[in-house]
């Protein structure tokens, strides 16, 4: 088998329990869009493309046609994001968009392989301000976010391709958790 292969079954086998953890954030999470509040989710260079996906398929579609639910990477928009760096520093380029967008029992997901970006860090401080549920998925812990976040998903693997395939893993869960609630 190929060594990639390999890391990723490892990997993959060692995140068993953090399935129920990530169905029972889906069920959480279905309650929290249902009733009219957001889901916000941010990260950095692949763990952003991760938040993303994760977005696009709560606000399109999953697996079944439903209503759109709503759902913002927070780097996506890029003026905001651009601005903000500029006028505030790259450490409050999300934290400032979880005060805007964020209200009070709405979930932010934070993406990080290594757990200590300092932007999610201080996203995940902003969600704490703000009343705003956090749950992490990021690499080995512990870690500054996993200490930082209501919940986290750690994934035990050296390496960053690895931890990102598992978080996508993850987020197809929790996607399907979310449409089995509602």
């Amino acid at each position: 088998m190929d060594t990639h292969l390999e890391k990723l079954w490892w990997a993959l086998s060692r995140v068993d329990d953090h399935a129920a953890t990530v169905r029972a954030w889906g069920g959480k999470l279905a309650g929290v869009l249902g009733a009219g509040g957001r889901l916000l989710a941010c990260g950095n260079g692949g763990s952003a493309a991760e938040a993303q996906h994760l977005t696009a398929e709560l606000v399109g579609r999953f697996r079944a046609d439903r209503p759109p639910y709503s759902a913002i990477a927070l780097h996506a928009d890029t003026s905001s994001l651009t601005a903000i760096a500029n006028d505030f520093g790259a450490e409050e380029m999300y934290a400032r968009q979880v005060r805007a967008h964020g209200r009070p029992g709405d979930v932010l997901v934070c993406l990080s392989t290594s757990g200590g970006s300092g932007n999610v860090l201080a996203a995940a401080r902003a969600a704490q301000e703000r009343g705003v549920i956090a749950w992490a998925m990021t690499g080995p812990a512990p870690n500054p976010l996993a200490a930082l976040c209501d919940e986290v998903v750690a994934v035990p693997a050296e390496e960053v391709c690895t931890v990102q395939e598992v978080h996508l893993a993850m987020i197809h869960l929790l996607c399907d958790a979310v449409e089995e609630a509602l």
